[in-house]
């Protein structure tokens, strides 16, 4: 019988699982290949429907310039659908209501300045924005636009991210 080779399937909204053989060897927190661990995130996807038009807010990252979500690491005490609301104020300036569970998950390596990358799992939460602010706290860091969901899908490098996108479609 021929050896197996390390692969990685994927299942529907979770992560990549690494398997040797026919039996899981990665811990719950999610090694990967490079042997990174896996940290938790949780991302708003800020959204307004105009005369039937979705848009999404995407903004740019501080370091690279990349289109992202607003998203930050977990805080004690506090529930990840309202952390993800939170980074949206602050990194984007946008209020709203958000749902309470994630539509999706993505994957990305977060680039550290004085430390190791870190592999990152990136729970998503829609947010209907309802008061787009002048003025916030990253504002003089960071770029926003709103844009539609086909051109936000082709801006954001993660796939994964891509995908999310392009299925969005926001409750009723």
């Amino acid at each position: 019988m021929r050896p197996l080779l390390r692969y990685f399937i994927t299942a529907a909204h979770s992560g990549p699982l690494p398997l040797m053989g026919n039996h899981w060897s990665g811990p719950t927190t999610g090694d990967t290949t490079s042997g990174m661990k896996q940290k938790r995130q949780y991302a708003a996807l800020p959204f307004r429907v105009a005369e039937d038009t979705v848009e999404v807010l995407l903004l740019t990252s501080r370091g690279t310039g990349r289109w992202i979500l607003p998203k930050g690491w977990p805080k004690k005490r506090m529930a990840p659908h309202k952390l993800a609301m939170l980074e949206a104020f602050e990194e984007a300036g946008v209020k709203g209501t958000i749902a309470k569970r994630a539509i999706g998950h993505f994957h990305y390596v977060k680039r550290m300045e004085r430390r190791p990358d870190v592999q990152c799992r990136v729970a998503v939460f829609p947010m209907h924005v309802k008061m787009v602010l002048a003025q916030w706290p990253e504002m003089d860091e960071r770029q926003r636009s709103w844009i539609s969901l086909t051109q936000a899908a082709g801006m954001v490098e993660e796939a994964e991210l891509s995908t999310i996108l392009e299925s969005f479609s926001p409750p009723h």
